[in-house]
């Protein structure tokens, strides 16, 4: 295997066969030791937490394939914590899409003249660029076609995808009385221009209440997973 990127949360491999290997870690997003997944540096390490945002991907890759959206999950090794995913071009230098059920975080920081903390959202998306030094900046839909980092089409299936992915993970949550506030992803797109998710679908970067007290991502895995 060859390293071919140093992530904050995961390192990336080239396989021979042409697909890749995603290696997890036990970092996470975050300041001052907190956890956020909105953060755009590593912030703390939690002992198995690599371990268990793989599970939950696998999880939820499962489901998201089964509903008939692509995504680029081929296979996961649970024992040396990997996940080896088919080819893909990030857009730009690395774009995250944040999908805000709730209004909280740096979305409540930035607009909490208009609405209040915790206010519902209709599934309101956030596009950011990655980069640590900038802040991860937001961007627009017509940023993102004029910057030539997607067309207009391959927005509108991020946003279709996006919305449809939040709601599968929502109501799995729900079923276990546990709130999805705000969840963040990436995209990629295959050698054809079509649109797949791919990194991984986490505790980490998701950001989940229960009895309106905020679920730490180590203790969502274990009640997300103590009854199945």
């Amino acid at each position: 295997m060859k390293l071919v990127y140093t992530g904050k949360t995961k390192n990336v491999y080239a396989l021979d066969n042409g697909n890749y290997l995603l290696k997890f870690k036990d970092d996470c997003t975050g300041k001052d030791g907190v956890f956020d997944p909105g953060e755009n540096s590593v912030g703390l390490t939690i002992e198995g937490v690599g371990d268990v945002n793989l599970r939950m991907s696998i999880y939820f890759f499962e489901k998201v394939n089964e509903a008939g959206i692509k995504t680029h999950y081929v296979s996961a090794n649970l024992a040396d914590t990997t996940m080896e995913v088919l080819p893909a071009t990030p857009f730009g230098k690395g774009l995250e899409v944040i999908c805000r059920h709730k209004a909280v975080g740096s979305f409540y920081r930035r607009y909490s003249d208009y609405i209040e903390e915790g206010a519902d959202l209709p599934a309101y998306l956030e596009t950011t660029f990655k980069n640590d030094a900038n802040g991860d900046p937001l961007v627009t839909k017509d940023g993102l076609i004029d910057l030539g980092v997607m067309t207009d089409a391959q927005y509108e299936d991020v946003k279709l995808m996006t919305q449809k992915i939040t709601q599968i993970v929502a109501d799995d949550l729900k079923e276990k009385g546990l709130i999805l506030y705000d969840i963040k992803f990436e995209f990629g797109y295959d050698k054809d221009g079509k649109v797949m998710l791919i990194d991984e679908i986490a505790s980490g970067n998701m950001r989940v209440y229960k009895d309106g007290k905020y679920i730490d991502p180590m203790t969502l895995s274990k009640l997300f997973f103590e009854e199945k």
